[in-house]
């Protein structure tokens, strides 16, 4: 007896089933197969001292270096307390308003945008002033402090 009212997508839903289940049996075999050689040659992977990945075993007739486990450096250095940033720095004015009194320095070294009020200059400053000036750390992040234009 033939199937009822069989339309295109049925065909093609059940094709693709049929293809789905055929590539599963396949790959089944091949593993089998690959079970059945047992080469575990086939498997291996070695790691030479860069840690680089091959399938092909490091030569014995190389020197090995040692290295002590007291050598290895896990954490994170300590900082050395005779190593002091200099607390002033150099910038750039890069935005400045005397009606709002307020402006932002390009500090030169760490390329940070610093905000800078007008009460904590030392100098009238404009825009494109090369200043000097100390950071502290205001209510919304970095400030400029004793800004004062460097000649």
């Amino acid at each position: 007896m033939g199937r009822s009212q069989e339309t295109f997508n049925k065909k093609e839903v059940r094709n693709k089933k049929e293809k789905k289940r055929k590539d599963k049996e396949a790959k089944r075999v091949a593993r089998k197969e690959l079970e059945k050689s047992g080469d575990l040659k086939d498997m291996m992977a070695y790691v030479d001292e860069n840690g680089v990945i091959s399938s092909t075993p490091p030569d014995p007739t190389l020197k090995k270096k040692i290295i002590k486990s007291e050598d290895i450096a896990i954490s994170i250095p300590k900082l050395d307390p005779n190593l002091k940033a200099d607390p002033v720095r150099k910038g750039i004015v890069t935005f400045f308003t005397d009606s709002k009194g307020f402006g932002f320095i390009k500090d030169s070294e760490t390329q940070e945008s610093v905000f800078v009020h007008i009460k904590n200059t030392l100098e009238e400053i404009k825009e494109n002033n090369v200043v000097n000036f100390e950071v502290e750390m205001g209510p919304k992040g970095p400030t400029a402090t004793k800004v004062k234009l460097l000649k």
